[in-house]
């Protein structure tokens, strides 16, 4: 597997490298010894899988305090764009974020540390998308940012009329500068 650290200390995209022939492909998705020696020794607790269809984006989304999560995610089936948010107070990056392609073709993984928001747009029709988490969900913890927060300025390649939100992720607050968010 390539780890590739991004503009954000602590995000990394991993590619990994897939054996394939007339039947498919094989591929490694996870190695804990490796994983460790590139990123550090984060123990993952529970895989989450979901699907959803074209538009549909999911976040921006974390757990503060002691129930935040670590994530390692990818795509099975289809294509998104996945998006991490530094909300680390202390951290040059605070408030910035750092986006990827994540596809069934390019099989590459999305690691998210602790610290981030966290959201993901469909754009194939349809996706299912499956991931890693350190901590367990602990709803009482959890805390949305607006998806289209202009300070963050995500640039979502979906029309705003085309996107599915939940109720929450509509109504969500707003990045504050000011904010302790971990």
């Amino acid at each position: 597997m390539n780890y590739v650290q991004t503009e954000i200390d602590g995000v990394w995209v991993i590619e990994p490298v897939a054996f394939r022939d007339a039947r498919g492909y094989f591929m490694e998705a996870f190695k804990e010894e490796e994983f460790r020696t590139h990123i550090g020794d984060v123990h993952f607790i529970q895989d989450n899988e979901s699907k959803s269809s074209f538009g549909v984006l999911r976040g921006l989304h974390y757990q503060q305090g002691e129930h935040s999560q670590a994530k390692l995610v990818r795509v099975i089936r289809g294509r998104v764009l996945d998006v991490a948010v530094d909300l680390r107070r202390d951290s040059p990056t605070f408030g910035r974020s750092v986006s990827i392609e994540l596809s069934e073709e390019n099989q590459r993984q999305f690691f998210i540390p602790r610290g981030f928001a966290h959201g993901f747009l469909v754009l194939s029709d349809e996706a299912v998308f499956v991931y890693k988490v350190d901590n367990a969900y602990h709803p009482q913890s959890e805390a949305t940012l607006r998806y289209n927060d202009p300070v963050i300025g995500i640039d979502w390649p979906v029309g705003e009329e085309q996107l599915l939100l939940s109720e929450k992720d509509k109504h969500a607050p707003l990045f504050d500068r000011e904010a302790c968010y971990f």
